[in-house]
């Protein structure tokens, strides 16, 4: 996940004390006009990014506040993937190891794309393996990402909530071996908070979902800081959802090993003692 932070250090601190993430590198992404600490969670990253002049990172700052900038994805074929792209007439900005892909070239997602390689695992989550794309169109983003990354749609997971306000599609990339997916949502209730959250901001990052094997450590460590957090489900293992103001500006959804196979279309994988849903 890439954030938009005023103060690396500061967003660093947090980000060690609530998820034990550990930082891996300090260096610059100068498409952004911004300073970057890498902080490794899990086998996943957050870039935290701070402005280092006039650019988009300076821009998201200043109209909205701290928060998520945009995701980031990993590739086994970098080269390969960036002839799909050009393929497909997506427009791309290339800095160092990475492809730079700007919310007007998708469904309002930013997002960037690295090589894949081995990380040795850091503090108490497992993995990112959520972000959540609200849109216009659900079929439309979905078929979209199928095409500019290579996507097989067998192995997608409809889904739907009247409690949140949203239909939509988990672009499942692995299963069942992989939670990994970007969930795409399309509105269907303005008066619930991903339709408000719409309805302010357009096609856009809405959230992100970690798995851990210990969501009462997170807890523990919010309670410490008088972080607001909410319980995911009736069950304590279940996870939790973390509120913006406790994570420089990101709402992340935490939930315990597995448990989000019981609404990824395979509630078999799910352990029989996490109840509730997302």
């Amino acid at each position: 996940m890439l954030v938009a932070v005023r103060d690396r250090a500061t967003a660093a601190d947090t980000f060690s004390a609530v998820l034990g993430a550990e930082k891996v590198g300090d260096d610059s992404i100068a498409l952004y006009a911004a300073s970057r600490t890498t902080m490794r969670a899990g086998d996943s990253e957050f870039d935290l990014l701070e402005p280092s002049g006039d650019g988009p990172v300076a821009d998201l700052l200043e109209s909205r506040g701290e928060g998520i900038f945009g995701v980031g994805f990993s590739t086994p074929d970098l080269d390969d993937l960036t002839r799909r792209l050009e393929d497909d007439s997506v427009v791309f900005g290339r800095e160092g190891d990475s492809l730079y892909i700007e919310p007007d070239q998708t469904h309002g997602m930013r997002t960037t794309i690295r090589q894949s390689e081995p990380r040795d695992p850091a503090g108490l989550i497992s993995f990112v393996y959520e972000v959540t794309n609200v849109v216009d169109d659900h079929k439309a983003a979905a078929d979209f990402y199928t095409r500019a990354f290579g996507l097989d749609q067998s192995r997608f997971s409809p889904i739907d909530s009247d409690m949140w306000g949203y239909v939509g599609t988990l672009t499942l990339f692995n299963p069942p071996e992989r939670l990994d997916r970007i969930e795409i949502t399309q509105t269907t209730d303005s008066t619930r908070s991903m339709g408000r959250f719409y309805e302010r901001r357009g096609q856009s990052i809405y959230m992100c979902f970690v798995e851990t094997p210990n969501a009462g450590a997170i807890k523990e460590r919010l309670h410490a800081r008088d972080g607001r957090h909410q319980q995911l489900a009736n069950d304590p293992a279940a996870g939790l959802y973390i509120h913006p103001s406790a994570l420089h500006g990101i709402l992340m959804g935490v939930s315990g090993t597995n448990v989000a196979w019981r609404w990824s279309g395979h509630p078999e994988l799910a352990p029989k003692s996490a109840a509730g849903s997302s």
